[in-house]
């Protein structure tokens, strides 16, 4: 499997249509049809309804199509990342991140980063905790924000704080009536909205272990992509969905956020490799710390490391 396979099936599946999409790659169908083929053959299943009229993906062809839509737009993020790099001349600096960690004050950390180093060309890449461990050991991304803990020799992680987590539920819902904390036990008995679908594991494994730790079974209704989808969802009144306390700052819709009876908490972790001494991730470092304090943060003994090392601070 290569990019271009991935390239000449989602042309297909766009254009529901061989001969279309040939036009477009400006080839000529048979060369296409080939490749389609070798990429059913290596993944060992079909991807194309071909007795559809027009043209139609099976279910694995959907499933296969949301990935390739990832991988090939992860593709152009780096190929645009490179291209401005060169372009400005100027020190390069990949941040990876998890969605929810946009609510949970990075946006000020990143803000506080230009101040510091206007000359650094800041980048981004979403991606899940996991995906951060291989990113940052092939160079990739230089700096990770997840909730998701791991052990990896060549990365070295730090929790840089643990945020409360709150229950998502509809405008209507009878929870909402509740001047009390929601208990986990009660939450447990609602449809539950979990994200992301994939990678595995992921936020969803860590909101189910909750559950099961207190010797809790819930019921899955929605397993869905990214935050946004299962706040969206909650709004439709298709379920609830533990979420961090931050994520009420997006102010949507037809959702409310409740305070759980339990003391819940997911953790915001910073990762990067292992001796890394690069300038950026110091100042980083540094504007963690000193941001941290004025939000009279506790500030981790790592961070505080890292930064005094600098000498920036």
């Amino acid at each position: 499997m290569d990019l271009r396979q991935l390239r000449y099936f989602k042309m297909v599946a766009d254009e529901r249509n061989f001969t279309r999409a040939a036009q477009r790659l400006h080839i000529a169908q048979p060369p296409l049809s080939r490749q389609i083929q070798q990429l059913e053959a290596e993944l060992g299943t079909s991807l194309f309804d071909r007795d559809a009229r027009p043209l139609g993906l099976t279910p694995t062809g959907r499933l296969f199509y949301d990935q390739a839509n990832q991988v090939l737009s992860r593709v152009e993020d780096m190929r645009s990342m490179i291209t401005r790099a060169i372009a400005t001349q100027q020190r390069n600096f990949v941040i990876g991140f998890v969605a929810s960690t946009m609510y949970a004050r990075l946006p000020d950390l990143i803000r506080e980063f230009r101040k510091v180093a206007p000359e650094v060309n800041l980048s981004f890449v979403e991606m899940g905790s996991i995906e951060q461990i291989s990113a940052l050991k092939e160079g990739l991304i230089d700096v990770g924000f997840g909730r998701i803990r791991f052990d990896d020799p060549a990365v070295r992680r730090t929790i840089l704080r643990n945020e409360r987590l709150v229950v998502a539920v509809p405008m209507d819902h009878p929870f909402t009536r509740e001047t009390a904390p929601i208990p986990l036990s009660r939450i447990a008995t609602q449809p539950q909205i979990l994200y992301p679908r994939a990678p595995r594991p992921s936020y969803a494994d860590q909101v189910l272990s909750l559950f099961h730790d207190n010797g809790l079974e819930p019921t899955i209704a929605h397993e869905v992509r990214e935050l946004q989808i299962a706040v969206g969802m909650v709004a439709a009144e298709e379920g609830v969905s533990i979420v961090p306390e931050s994520v009420h700052q997006s102010r949507t819709v037809d959702v409310c956020y409740l305070p759980i009876a339990e003391t819940l908490s997911s953790p915001v972790i910073m990762s990067h490799r292992v001796n890394d001494i690069s300038q950026e991730l110091a100042i980083m470092a540094t504007v963690i710390a000193t941001t941290y304090r004025r939000w009279d943060y506790p500030v981790p003994d790592t961070i505080t490391e890292m930064a005094e090392k600098s000498g920036l601070m």
